[in-house]
């Protein structure tokens, strides 16, 4: 098939092609408890997933004590631990990146995730090999900025015009916008789908079906 558009794919981890979200906001929550901090609303805590981890407990919980933060980080990582071997992919995500890659797509993961967290996570599901290069927020700046993208096209000597992000969260299409990328969201993941719409996105997927179609016939 000839690509129309794109030749570098890159993918958000949690909440895009990980069904996560929602252990992430439990895991923030079960930090602050264990601190005796207030604890953030359901929205509050998803709406930060996407972000550094450090830049996502100040985004949350801006008021706190900020010697609180690497505490809230170590608490988090502790409840993370204990509940990321039973995360699972998306329906229909495993079969969309082995289409893509078939395809002699690029594919890439940019994530707020830390490079030990995102091995152990593609590992554990087998998808090391489908990646042609990977992007972490304790190796560059987090999102939005547009380092990552900017790294990622470099590594592998591709062109930001010719490369498109997809995401759940704004972070996501921002820092694809600010890169001069292309941006796709989904909606199934951490931010609600008006947030997304306002980051002017080519495309909105409501299913990783859906994504995986408009892929098959746009990308």
């Amino acid at each position: 098939m000839a690509r129309k558009q794109f030749d570098l794919i890159v993918f958000d981890w949690d909440g895009t092609l990980m069904d996560s979200t929602s252990t992430i906001v439990k895991c923030i929550q079960a930090a602050a408890k264990d601190l005796g901090l207030p604890i953030p609303r359901d929205d509050a805590a998803s709406h930060v997933i996407g972000l550094g981890l450090h830049e996502a407990m100040q985004a949350v919980m801006p008021n706190i004590d900020p010697a609180f933060y690497p505490r809230m980080v170590e608490r988090y990582r502790f409840h993370f631990l204990s509940k990321d071997h039973e995360l699972v992919l998306f329906d229909g995500v495993r079969e969309m990146l082995t289409e893509l890659s078939q395809e002699a797509y690029f594919l890439a993961v940019a994530t707020g995730k830390s490079r030990v967290g995102l091995n152990r996570s593609l590992n554990a599901v087998g998808l090391l090999s489908l990646f042609d290069a990977t992007r972490c927020a304790d190796e560059t700046f987090s999102k939005p900025h547009p380092a990552m993208l900017q790294e990622l096209t470099r590594e592998l000597g591709q062109d930001l015009k010719r490369t498109v992000m997809i995401g759940d969260t704004t972070h996501d299409l921002l820092m694809a916008n600010n890169a001069g990328a292309a941006a796709i969201a989904v909606q199934y993941g951490a931010h609600p789908h008006e947030q997304l719409s306002a980051c002017n996105p080519i495309y909105s997927a409501q299913t990783v079906a859906q994504l995986r179609t408009w892929l098959g016939e746009n990308a």
